[in-house]
This record gives C-alpha cells, sequence and structure tokens, in this order.
C-alpha cells in the first residue's frame, strides 16, 4: 500500500488556484486521482468541461459552484458531484481562501469555452 506523506505531494498553479496533488499514477494510484485545492480570495476559474466525474468536497471556506450555468453556493462540509460533460465553474468571492478535495477517475480532462484542452497533471 503506497503511502504519499504530505511533503512528498507535488503543488501545481493554474488560473489563479493551487493544486495539491497527492494521488495520481505517479504516486502509485491504478484508478484515481486525488488533490487539495486551494482557491484564493477573489478567485474566478474559467469555465471548464471536464471530462471524467469529479467529486468535489469543500474543507474550509465558502465557494459559488456554477454548473451548467446554474450557480450553487458551498459551505465547509458540502460535497458536489460534477458528471462528465458538466461544464463547471468555481469562484471565491470572500476575503478567505478556501480549501478542498477533489477525487477523479485517472484521465481527466477539461476543456475552456476557446476550445483550448487542458490535461492537469494532478489528475493523470
Amino acid at each position: 500500500m503506497p503511502v504519499v506523506r504530505s511533503d512528498q505531494a507535488v503543488s501545481y498553479e493554474i488560473h489563479g488556484a493551487r493544486f495539491v496533488s497527492y494521488a495520481t499514477p505517479l504516486t502509485g494510484s491504478k484508478e484515481l486521482c486525488a488533490w487539495r485545492g486551494e482557491i484564493p480570495p477573489g478567485t474566478k476559474a474559467p469555465a471548464h468541461t471536464v471530462t471524467r466525474e469529479e467529486i468535489f468536497h469543500l474543507l474550509v471556506g465558502d465557494l459559488l459552484i456554477t454548473l451548467d450555468g446554474h450557480p450553487e453556493r458551498l459551505t465547509a462540509g458540502d460535497t458536489v458531484i460534477v458528471n462528465a460533460g458538466t461544464t463547471l465553474g468555481v469562484e471565491n468571492p470572500t476575503d478567505h481562501t478556501a480549501l478542498s478535495w477533489v477525487t477523479t477517475s485517472v484521465g481527466l480532462e477539461a476543456e475552456l469555452a476557446d476550445g483550448t484542452r487542458i490535461t492537469p497533471p494532478w489528475a493523470n
């Protein structure tokens, strides 16, 4: 059973947020990826359509999540199931950093509104 120590996690930054990756094929996971998201105050990530289901759990803070154009306010302890093919937007309108825990299956990609495809290393 692989154990990923906190000091072995790899951090990535994109669109103003930090993704701290724990479980990927590089760390021994064969099917799932998991990471902690750190969303600073005022961050508004561009909407993107995901190719795999994501489970998004808010650990700390408040966020505005938009799923296929429908906004939902999240508070700590809330979980969102983001189905494959859903367009997701994440915004932190507060003055505190929000922390999330996200899981998905290996191979997730995201497509931005302009057609740009992203293959995030924390999910592959």
